[in-house]
Order: C-alpha cells, then sequence, then structure tokens
C-alpha cells in the first residue's frame, strides 16, 4: 500500500523512510480534507499513532504555504504532555517526523535543567513541546514565547485533567493567540474535556478514531483467578511462561513496586522500577535499559509509565488491579502498538474477581477465562525448549571437535547429557507453586442452597460485637484468608467476643490448608475450627429505663429519704485521733477572749499642716500669684579645693 496523497511530500518521506507503507485509523482521519484548518477534538486508543497523527495534522499550519521553515525564532508549535517519559518520547518523533523540513525541537519538562532548556529556547525552536507545569514557569519567567503559536497540542488531556494540570493548562492556553489552531487529543472524552474543548476551541471537530468492535484488537486479553496470598507467585509463573522480551509489570502504589521489583530481582529477573520518586536521570537509565535489552521486566506505577513506547514490548501483567477502566485501556495500551501484537495478563485475586469483571466489561474488553501456569507446566515447557534447543542439532566445528572427543573419552554420553540439563535447569528460575482455582464459573454468582452447606463445618473467628464486627468486612477477610468465595460461606452468628461461621462440605479441606499456611493475614485475628455452632451466652442486659412514657418529675415533692441515712449518721464516732478531736464542742463566738490590742505610739507632727514649708509649695489662693522658687543658698566655703580636705 501506499501513503496517501493529502500528506506534505517532506511528511511522505520522512514516513517513507521509517517504513510507513499504510496509516493507522486516527492518521488518515487528521489528515482528510474537512480537518483542513479547523480545531480538532480527537478521541483514539492509546497506542494507535497519535504522534505521528497530530505531526501530520498541524504541519500545513506550521508552513503556511511555504515550502520550508523559517529560521527558528519563537515557537510556531506547542505540544503539552502530562509526563516527562511522554514528552521525551513526542519530542523523539516530532524530531525525525519533520527532519526533511529541517525543523528545530526544544523540551521543556519538569526534572531536567531550566538553564539549559532557557538556553534552547534563546536560540530559537519551531517546536516545543513539555509538561504542563514547567512550560508555565518558562512563560511566568519568560523565557518562552507564545505570541508567535500557530497550533497547540495538548495529548493525553484526559490525563492531564486527572493528574490536576487544569489550572495550569487554562494558563497556557490564555497565554497563547486566540487566532491559533487547538488539537486536543484523548483516550476518552469525559466531561471535563468537552468543557475545556468548548472553552477554549472554536468550531472545534470532533473525530472518533476508536475501532467500533472490541478495544485494542491487537491485544490478547487474558484473566486469571488467583489466592489472594499467591498473586506474586501467579507473576512469576506468568513471567516464566511467556518468556517475553519485553513486559511491564503494573503495581498500584510505590511501596508495592519495590516489593515486588525485590521479589523478581531475587528470583534471578532482570528488572528496572519506574515510580515517581525516583529523579528523571534514574527513570531515564531505566528506560535505556529497557529499550538495549540489559533488562528484560519494568514494574512501574501507573503515572510512572504514562505514555511511554518500549520497542518489542508484547506483554503487560496487572498485578493490581487498576481502578477504572480508563486505567486498563491505558496501561494495556503499552503493547500492541502500531500493529504489533501483544498480551495483556489480568491478575484478580479471587475475592475480586467481580470488580475484574466489571472493570473490563466497563473497557468493552472480552478476556479468554486462563488458570495461571502451574510449576509442572513451566518445568515441562523448560524440558521441551531444552530437547529441542538450537545448539543441540548443531555439529561441532572443528575448533571444538577435539575438546568434544576428549569429553566423550572420559566421560560417559549420559553423564555429559545430564551435567547440560542440570546446567540448564539451573539458569533458569524455579516456577511457584499456585492453587489452580475454577475458572469455568468465573464471576458467576449462584446462591446455595442449605443442602449445599449439609457436612460443612463450622469455623470462629476472634472477633465479635465488642471489637465492632460487621459482615461487610469480616466477609472479605475470611474468603481471602481462606481463598473461597462468598457462596461457600453459610450462616454467620456474631457474639461478643467471637464470630461463628459456616463453610461449604467442598471448600473445607481447602480453606484448612489455606488459613493453616497463610494464616488471616490480620495481627491478633485468628481462625479455628469448632465442633458447631453451639451455645453462646445471651448479651447482657442494659441498664435502661423499661420501655413505656417517663414518669413525670414534680420539683416540689419531698426528696426521698435513704433507708440507711439515719443509721450512717447516727453511729458513735470513735474517742481517738481526728474523730475524738472533731467531738469536742466549740465555745460558742461571744465567750471566746478579744484579742488586746496592740499599743500604738502617736506620732508628734514637728509641725501642723502647710507650717514650716516653703511658700511656693503651698497652694495659692484664689487671684494670687505663686511666689518664685528660691534656689538653695551655697555654702561659703563652696569654692574650696578639693585638697584643703
Amino acid at each position: 500500500m501506499s501513503l496517501p496523497d493529502t500528506i506534505l511530500a517532506p511528511i511522505a518521506r520522512a514516513l517513507e523512510a521509517k517504513g510507513y507503507d499504510s496509516l493507522t485509523p486516527v492518521q488518515a482521519a487528521v489528515i482528510e480534507d474537512q480537518t483542513e484548518g479547523r480545531d480538532l477534538l480527537v478521541s483514539a486508543q492509546t497506542g494507535s499513532g497519535k504522534t505521528v497523527a497530530f505531526g501530520m495534522a498541524i504541519a500545513p499550519t506550521l508552513l503556511g504555504g511555504a515550502d520550508m521553515l523559517p529560521p527558528p525564532g519563537a515557537p510556531l508549535a506547542l505540544v503539552i504532555a502530562p509526563t516527562r517519559e511522554l514528552a521525551m518520547q513526542v519530542q523523539r518523533e516530532l524530531t525525525w517526523l519533520y527532519a526533511p523540513l529541517h525543523a528545530q525541537t526544544a523540551a521543556g519538562v519538569g526534572g531536567m535543567d531550566q538553564r539549559t532548556e532557557r538556553r534552547a529556547l534563546e536560540r530559537g525552536a519551531h517546536i516545543v513541546v513539555g509538561t504542563p507545569g514547567r512550560l508555565r514557569d518558562h512563560i511566568t519567567r519568560g523565557a518562552l514565547d507564545t505570541s508567535a503559536l500557530r497550533a497547540v497540542v495538548l495529548d493525553e488531556a484526559d490525563e492531564m485533567l486527572d493528574l490536576g494540570f487544569r489550572e495550569d493548562l487554562e494558563f497556557i492556553l490564555a497565554a497563547a493567540p486566540e487566532d491559533r489552531r487547538t488539537l486536543l487529543f484523548s483516550a476518552t472524552v469525559p466531561r471535563q474535556i468537552a468543557e475545556l474543548a468548548k472553552t477554549f476551541q472554536r468550531n472545534a471537530l470532533r473525530v472518533s478514531a476508536v475501532s467500533s468492535g472490541s478495544q485494542h484488537a491487537d491485544i490478547d486479553y487474558k484473566l486469571m483467578s488467583v489466592p489472594a496470598n499467591e498473586r506474586e507467585n501467579a507473576v512469576i509463573n506468568t513471567l516464566l511462561w511467556y518468556e517475553s522480551t519485553n513486559t511491564i509489570v503494573f503495581a498500584s502504589t510505590r511501596e508495592a513496586v519495590k516489593h515486588l521489583s525485590a521479589r523478581l530481582h531475587n528470583r534471578g529477573f532482570d528488572v528496572v522500577t519506574l515510580s515517581g520518586e525516583l529523579s528523571q536521570a534514574e527513570r531515564t537509565n531505566a528506560l535505556q535499559s529497557m529499550r538495549d535489552g540489559r533488562a528484560r521486566i519494568c514494574v512501574a506505577t501507573d503515572v510512572a509509565a504514562r505514555g511511554i513506547d518500549l520497542p518489542n514490548l508484547d506483554l503487560v501483567i496487572h498485578a493490581d488491579l487498576p481502578m477504572n477502566a480508563e486505567t486498563l485501556l491505558h496501561r494495556s495500551g503499552r503493547t500492541g502498538r502500531a500493529g504489533r501484537k501483544g498480551t495483556c495478563v489480568v491478575i484478580a485475586p479471587a475475592h475480586r474477581k467481580r470488580v475484574a469483571l466489571s472493570i473490563l466489561r466497563t473497557a468493552k474488553i472480552e478476556a479468554e477465562m486462563q488458570a495461571p501456569p502451574s510449576a509442572a507446566d513451566i518445568d515441562a515447557r523448560y524440558r521441551e525448549h531444552i530437547l529441542s534447543a538450537d545448539t543441540l542439532s548443531t555439529a561441532a566445528s572443528e575448533d571444538e571437535a577435539p575438546m568434544v572427543a576428549q569429553l566423550l573419552e572420559r566421560h560417559a554420553p549420559e553423564a555429559i547429557a545430564a551435567a547440560y540439563l542440570r546446567l540448564q535447569l539451573a539458569a533458569r528460575p524455579v516456577p511457584e507453586d499456585v492453587t489452580v482455582t475454577s475458572q469455568d464459573d468465573f464471576g458467576a454468582r449462584e446462591p446455595r442452597s442449605r443442602e449445599a452447606f449439609a457436612g460443612g463445618s463450622w469455623f470462629k473467628v476472634n472477633l465479635g460485637r465488642k471489637q465492632r464486627a460487621e459482615p461487610r468486612w469480616l466477609l472479605p477477610m475470611i474468603c481471602k484468608a481462606g481463598g473461597v468465595t462468598k457462596s461457600a460461606i453459610g450462616s454467620i452468628r456474631i457474639f461478643d467476643t467471637e464470630t461463628i461461621f459456616e463453610i461449604a462440605a467442598d471448600k473445607v479441606d481447602s480453606f484448612l490448608r489455606n488459613v493453616g499456611t497463610n494464616g488471616t493475614g490480620e495481627r491478633g485475628v485468628n481462625i479455628s475450627a469448632v465442633d458447631g455452632p453451639g451455645e453462646r451466652p445471651e448479651r447482657p442486659k442494659s441498664n435502661r429505663r423499661p420501655p413505656g412514657p417517663p414518669e413525670r418529675y414534680d420539683p416540689m415533692a419531698p426528696r426521698p429519704e435513704r433507708a440507711d441515712r439515719k443509721e450512717r449518721y447516727a453511729k458513735p464516732r470513735s474517742d481517738d485521733g481526728f474523730e475524738a478531736m472533731m467531738e469536742t464542742p466549740r465555745p460558742p463566738r461571744e465567750a471566746r477572749p478579744a484579742k488586746a490590742a496592740k499599743p500604738f505610739a502617736a506620732k508628734e507632727k514637728s509641725f501642723p499642716k502647710d507650717k514650716g514649708k516653703p511658700a511656693w509649695s503651698k497652694p495659692a489662693a484664689e487671684g494670687e500669684a505663686r511666689p518664685p522658687k528660691k534656689k538653695a543658698a551655697k555654702p561659703k566655703d563652696h569654692k574650696k579645693s578639693r585638697a584643703d580636705d
């Protein structure tokens, strides 16, 4: 097949040099005649070639009718991506796509040196790719000039809103010229995206490139149900079973990423991690290890792995269930990209299998129910690979022939074959034991009749009303501990300090085995078998007022007197100690002798009031002037020298 004629000649040459002979649906949709020069709201699934799509869409706008781009100066296009990895990937894609046009690209992403980015912007660039926070910072500081922008592209717009970048996006779009083109690309178009498009786009054309059939037709979905405590074992066996070139394993939190990566590393896997706590240099090195083959497995969180594109990535494992259908699609979209085939394995704990089915149903995905690979299955595959290895069918070379002859002279062929087998098995990780649960009735919720519990067993857990035990959280804990579903649990009776519950007869053995091996997973909580439901003491009655209308209180009624009050106060006191002292009557107040008054010696006044005081200190009479203050006379010998003393 040949490329459409509507593609600009320089862009077509770049696509042909990259090996493109046809376009994906989203790429073909954005270069149709009705999309030329218009704002676009494009919904397309992850991995459908959106970067090349908007690169082809904005090329005529950037050229403006010319055959070549002008010298680099103020940016002509601005591409905004949610994460650093996606922004750097978009920059790489646009670099080779616009190479025939001699376009200069610059990046503005968090975690990189701002001074280097400012120098690149000062030298001039045609296209700037970055994350919302860093781009806003460059605009605020005056390093990024948006006056010449002709097109603004928002890639993964729904994810940027989920990450809380709405305010930054509104600031950037408000700083861009009003006559620009605005292209929004999103896997889904929720209400927030529609509102953003209505605010910052002009008469936008809605383009939907999502397949009308199943989501991600190039991805083969598998759904495995395992006991919750064997989830990591199922991840290990899945990795050993598929033997993928590159694999991404998704976990929900950073701590889960650390724990799972350490477990895989201890088992001999080449593992790298991606999480939000890593620096940009560490994340770049991790991705480069995956690209050059030094690592084969990447354990990542949702945000860290958003938008990354790794070569030969043909397996995605959901070690933790995604929160919703959108997260499932974005995770799975790391594989099956650009026409490549991929496999996606969803590992669902037995107590959350209905949640997994609901997420898949919302995402319009039909997954094949599959039991997790067992240790016996993986061992059989190991031996088949060893027996059919290409090295066994290759004859010895001239350099190897003498050594082969010496080996056959010194050792028997059986010993050589046994040594070869041991070496091959030692180089491969040992598979884990995984409990195989029924996958046929996966998701079925048929209530059991009372006859199904005939011959069942009763168990107790040391939690009761005093611990605020409730069936809504007791039931999931029991299912998780015993590796059973809700349908295997019959009657539940909650008492003061313990709870008695019934397990169906066909699930008793597996329930006992799982509880005995792994416990309940909760500190201080134990499950043990009992002979039967038995009789438990009734809950003590409270001292509440009996039912009926309350008695009316009369404040004027005499206070009821206790029967023992008179006897208590009439009890004779002892004659010793404090009580004896208290028996001594106090004399009446009149009989107490008065205290003798202290003698008071009156001071003789040296002078009556105002007598002997200077005239200036006396109060002046009304209308009379106060006499002037006289200075004290100095002694006659005041000029006497100190030497005379």
